[in-house]
Formats: C-alpha cells, sequence, structure tokens
C-alpha cells in the first residue's frame, strides 16, 4: 500500500494473499509524451501471477497509455518493464502477445461470421497432413469452453451468441494460446448483472489456474466482487496501490479524484414532484410502438422541463424504443406525436428538424467520426447553420466549440486533434456537446455514461438536471438505476419490448424499479415458482441469445 490512511476491509477478499506470490509484472517509472504533452510520469504497476488486478482513475489518467506501452502498441520514454523476471521492450502487440499477454477491449475483436471454435483458433490451427484439422479444432474448443462451465454448440458463429458468452469465447483464445496475464479493459461495460457473473465466473478461474488478470472498470461494485489489488491512477501518474480491503469505496473515489467528491444529488420525493408540478407541455408522446423482435408495445410521454428515465435490463428494447422515436428504425405500429402532432419520422434527419436529439449508447460505431478532428465532430449537427454559400464561418464555429470544452470540461490538446486520441469519457463529452450545440428541445440520451469515469457521470448527471431546469424535455436509458433516479422525475419500464410500469415522483425508487422490472405483468408466485424450477441451464440458454438479448 502506497498511500497512508487506508483502514478496515471493505469487503471478502476474492482470493487469498495474491500480494506473497511472485510478481510476473513490474512497471516502474514509466514515461511517454505526445506532442510535447506528457501522458505518463514516472507510473508504476506491479502485477503478481494469481490475482486479479484493478487498474482504474479517470478518463484521461493513463489507464489506457500504460496498457498500450505494455502491450507494445506504443514505445515509452523512460522507465523499465519486467515480465516474467526479465526486462522486455515490445515492439509491437504481435510480440507481446507471443511473451503470454492477452488484451480484451471493450469492442470484442471477434470475427462474427465464424463459428466459435475458428474464433479461438485463428491463425493457430491444428493441422494434419498440411490441412487445418476442423474435428480437432471443435474438439479443443468445446472442450476448453466446457472447463468454463460454459457448454455451447462452438460450430455455430460468434455473432449467433449474447455479448457475455462473446466475452467468454475471447477469454478461451486468450488461454488456447498460453496467456500468462489477460488483461480486460472494460469488458463488462455492455453486460448486465446475470452476464457479469458469469463473466466472473471465468475470470476468477483463470486465477486459480494461476492467471494474472488485469481489470479494467468504472463499476466500483464489480470491482470488489472480483479484483484483489487496486492500482489508482491520476493525471499520468500512480498515486496507490493497496489490496480491496484496505480501501472503502468513498477511500477509492476521493484517491481517484484528488478531490472529495460532491455527492450526486438525488432528488427527494417532494423535489420530485415539485418538478412535475411545474413542468411544462407534452413535447413528445409514443404511444403504442411496436416493431419485430425487440418493441412490442411501448407508452411514454416527455413533458418539458423534465427528465424521465427509461429503465428495463438489457435486451428489454430501451434502445430499440430510442431508435423508433428518433426515425433510425421503422415503426410498425403506433404513433410519435410531438408538440401535441402526431408526426411521421421516415429519418433521423425528420427527426433533427423537429427538435430531436439522441446520443447513441454506441459511440464508436454510430457516434464519433474518428478520423475527424473535435472540432468537426462537435459541430457536425449545427454546421449548416454554420455555413453560407457553402463557405463555414470559422469564428462562429470556433466559439461553439470553445464554450463546450470549458463547460463540459472536455480534456485535449487542441480542437484539431483527432477525437480518436480522446478517452471514450471525453469522446462522449464531444457527442453529447454535438447535440447540445443544435439547440433541441427534446434530448434522448441512451447510456449517456457508458464507459466514463464516476467524476464524469456526476458531471453529466449535473448538466442532465441543468438542461431539465432549463426547460429542455429529457429522456433517459441507464442500465444503473443509480444514476436514473439521480437525475429522473419519473421512471417509464419496460420489459420484453412492453411498458410495464410508470412511477412518478414520490413512487420512483431504485427498489420500486427493480420490482417493476422483475414483475412486471406477472404476478410474484409465478415468478417464485419459475425460480425453483430455474437451472444453470436455463440460464444459460437465456444468455445464448443474439448479441443484444439477455
Amino acid at each position: 500500500m502506497t498511500q497512508s490512511g487506508m483502514h478496515t476491509p471493505h469487503s471478502p477478499q476474492p482470493s487469498q494473499s495474491p500480494v506473497t506470490r511472485p510478481l510476473l509484472l513490474e512497471m516502474q517509472d514509466i514515461g511517454i509524451s505526445f506532442g510535447g504533452v506528457p501522458a505518463l510520469r514516472g507510473a508504476n504497476l506491479s502485477v503478481a501471477a494469481g490475482e486479479v488486478h484493478a487498474l482504474i482513475g479517470q478518463n484521461g489518467a493513463g489507464k489506457s497509455t500504460m496498457i498500450k506501452i505494455l502491450t507494445g502498441a506504443y514505445r515509452r520514454g523512460s522507465g523499465s518493464v519486467r515480465f516474467e523476471g526479465r526486462e522486455v521492450d515490445f515492439r509491437t502487440p504481435k510480440q507481446a502477445r507471443e511473451a503470454g499477454i492477452s488484451t480484451i477491449y471493450q469492442e470484442i475483436n471477434l470475427v462474427p461470421f465464424r463459428s466459435v471454435a475458428e474464433n479461438i483458433f485463428l491463425g493457430r490451427e491444428p493441422r494434419r497432413f498440411g490441412l487445418i484439422d476442423w474435428r480437432t479444432v471443435q474438439q479443443r474448443a468445446a472442450a476448453l469452453l466446457d472447463s468454463f462451465g460454459l457448454h455451447i454448440d462452438v460450430k455455430k458463429p460468434v455473432g449467433h451468441y449474447s455479448t457475455a458468452i462473446q466475452q467468454m469465447v475471447a477469454l478461451a483464445r486468450a488461454v488456447s494460446s498460453d496467456a500468462k496475464m489477460v488483461i480486460m479493459d472494460e469488458s463488462t461495460s455492455s453486460l448486465d448483472e446475470r452476464e457479469v457473473e458469469l463473466l466472473f465466473t471465468v475470470v476468477r478461474k483463470l486465477r486459480d489456474d494461476g492467471r494474472a488478470v488485469i481489470f479494467v472498470s468504472h463499476r466500483l461494485d464489480e470491482l470488489y466482487a472480483l479484483c484483489d489489488r487496486v492500482t489508482v491512477m491520476r493525471d499520468g501518474q500512480t498515486v496507490a496501490q493497496s489490496t480491496m480491503a484496505e480501501m472503502d469505496k468513498l477511500q477509492l473515489v476521493t484517491t481517484m479524484l484528488g478531490r472529495t467528491l460532491a455527492a450526486v444529488v438525488h432528488d427527494d420525493p417532494a423535489a420530485r414532484e415539485a418538478n412535475l408540478a411545474r413542468r411544462g407541455k407534452q413535447a413528445i408522446a409514443a404511444r403504442d410502438l411496436g416493431a419485430h423482435p425487440k418493441v412490442s408495445d411501448v407508452s411514454l410521454e416527455v413533458h418539458a422541463g423534465e427528465a424521465v428515465g427509461l429503465a428495463g435490463l438489457l435486451g428489454s428494447g430501451r434502445t430499440e424504443t430510442m431508435r423508433l422515436m428518433f426515425g433510425a428504425d421503422p415503426l410498425e405500429r403506433g404513433s410519435v406525436s410531438i408538440d401535441g402532432a402526431t408526426v411521421t419520422l421516415k429519418s433521423p434527419q425528420d427527426a433533427i428538424a423537429r427538435g430531436l436529439a439522441y446520443l447513441t449508447e454506441d459511440r464508436k460505431a454510430e457516434g464519433i467520426v474518428p478520423e475527424l478532428s473535435v472540432r468537426d465532430n462537435l459541430t457536425l449537427v449545427c454546421l449548416r447553420t454554420l455555413t453560407r454559400n457553402g463557405i463555414v464561418d470559422v469564428k462562429k464555429q470556433q466559439a461553439i466549440v470553445d464554450r463546450f470544452i470549458a463547460s463540459l470540461g472536455i480534456k485535449l490538446r487542441s480542437a484539431d486533434q483527432p477525437i480518436r486520441e480522446l478517452s471514450g469519457g471525453n469522446q462522449q463529452k464531444v457527442l453529447l456537446a454535438r447535440w447540445l450545440a443544435a439547440e433541441p428541445s427534446l434530448l434522448l440520451l441512451d447510456e449517456p455514461t457508458r464507459g466514463i469515469d464516476v467524476g464524469a457521470k456526476a458531471d453529466v448527471a449535473k448538466i442532465v438536471r441543468e438542461l431539465r431546469d432549463a426547460g429542455l424535455a429529457v429522456l433517459m436509458s441507464a442500465s444503473e438505476l443509480e444514476e436514473l433516479t439521480a437525475v429522473a422525475d419519473r421512471a417509464v419500464v419496460i420489459r420484453d419490448g412492453r411498458t410495464v410500469a410508470e412511477l412518478n415522483g414520490a413512487e420512483m425508487s431504485e427498489s420500486a424499479i427493480m420490482d417493476a422490472i422483475a414483475y412486471g405483468g406477472d404476478s410474484s408466485s409465478q415468478l417464485a415458482e419459475a425460480a425453483q424450477t430455474a437451472s444453470a441451464a436455463h440460464i444459460e440458454d437465456a444468455l445464448e441469445g443474439d448479441r443484444h438479448g439477455v
């Protein structure tokens, strides 16, 4: 432990005395600069064999840079790296993989149309008489997944399976290549609680087999459930190393931020009722929405000056409902009304023209344009208003960019740098700024804090409340109910593509939302009976749906 003041175990440790085991990795005094700006300054990281080690910090703290140096994607400017007791200097990711270091990113690097077995052994297929021995490939893949407790058809395309199972296939690929260390970078950000626990079961097995796991996550509960030790980074430096038991959540957050985190203000029931009482006219209403296969019967409405939370498990239809309301997907049944008038939204352009904005949950696939600058990404939606006779008013554009960089606290070297160089949290802030620059009347936010650290989450919650108080209508979807209750005046709960509950003001709480999600249209007695007959196989089957299923 390198920081004083750590005390009192927060929770039981997942394994015994990993710190007494031999160190597998030692990174000491690591430094690197980009364009003369230091990204890492004397950063340290040590990981033992047979432990799960948390690497945490705010967006931009240096976690990703540290990992890229370890895996050969970046060359360090100073410091040393020792792996298995010898000094190494990986010049390419391939060299790191060959040494036994495997990385699993948030966006899983699998080939969706190829089989599970092919993905596990891709490029390393066993051969017989010069030809790939497919029977052996499939047998070895099945045996490896069986050892994880996962029994699936390895001949099926991996894209057929849920995100959680794809994560486990990626872990199996790492094990099949004799990886001694696995780096998991935000691997749980798109998983629900059941999927997370299934994945954690596999991670614990890797640890118990003597492998080291570096686990990067912004979800504090996951860190305490899984990790043995933690390294905290801030502003390119290592500021603390400790066992998880020696640092409680408040200390962890305070250490990560370098300041006491002001509590996210949860509107009390009276405050919510007051907000509802002074809300404005109906901004948008969705009635009986349906689009096969994810949405069957969703109804909701949002008024000016209120924030409505859209709650439900992954696969419940939250994202699909927002896409229907934004004209991104065709509506098969039902209607959408804006300002009291029924409208037909044939495209996102129609929605934007009517004052709607949609912050997608998948910023990489549907949000950022990686090669464009921060400036161009931020002003993409409002560019038409800045253009006259085909010429962009650069001064007005820069004024908008400067305003939102300051107001949202976006960390960057220059507005001219490609947005792909920013951390995930700062990319998300740029996307939020993009929509706010268009001055919408209704803001649809789908998982706005996915992959963002706790400090940035508090910032986003504050921004959303301020937008609501300024008269904007906000519909926000989030997997973490604490985030919804922090900003929402009401909650609409959907399950299996249907609206099952609406909780207003004083009725809304995390427990009430969970009850609605759990019981929905079923009676508690029916669910209790179903729970008694459930088995691991049932859960496994449920997880084998498509990648967005539950």
